[in-house]
């Protein structure tokens, strides 16, 4: 072999070896530092500020569709994100690792888009979106949509999920 090409096979050698070395420290980094969470209070707050209230009127708080007696808010009583809470409006709430879902669970054990809270008349559902470890209201597996009373405990992975008034 020519001192050229021993060369060529050396350099080629550092690059492949460099490039492991890079590929490690980013596995570790996004081990680390886990999934981006967006702040979605602060987008809303900016979104507000774009469209102000007119000179003299003060603004509304948002219309809920259902009665009083309904429950308001999503709480997180178990899990890494305990003490979490979610005003619950007339949308649904999407669960889950990812971060486009509405409540973002940082657990291995539950899926990219987990479960689906959502409102349907006056009471609320819970419905498992073909995750790996499955969804249970109180010790019931999830297999359709199932109505979730107030009190009533959601496992999802690790976490444990309280629809509250």
């Amino acid at each position: 072999m020519s001192e050229l090409t021993i060369t060529l096979l050396r350099l080629g050698y550092l690059a492949l070896l460099w490039f492991l070395v890079l590929s490690a420290i980013t596995v570790l980094r996004r081990d680390l530092y886990g999934t981006r969470i967006i702040d979605r209070r602060r987008a809303a707050g900016k979104a507000s500020t774009e469209s102000p209230v007119p000179v003299g009127e003060t603004p509304r708080a948002p219309r809920r569709a259902r009665g009083t007696g309904g429950p308001t808010r999503l709480v997180v009583t178990e899990g890494p994100l305990r003490g979490t809470t979610l005003p619950l409006g007339s949308s649904a709430v999407l669960v889950g690792r990812a971060p486009s879902c509405t409540l973002v669970l940082d657990d291995d054990y539950s899926s990219s888009r987990h479960a689906r809270i959502f409102p349907q008349g006056d009471q609320w559902f819970v419905e498992d979106l073909g995750s790996t470890n499955g969804t249970f209201v109180g010790e019931q597996r999830v297999e359709q949509p199932t109505p979730v009373p107030t009190g009533t405990a959601v496992r999802i992975g690790q976490s444990l999920l309280e629809l509250q008034r």
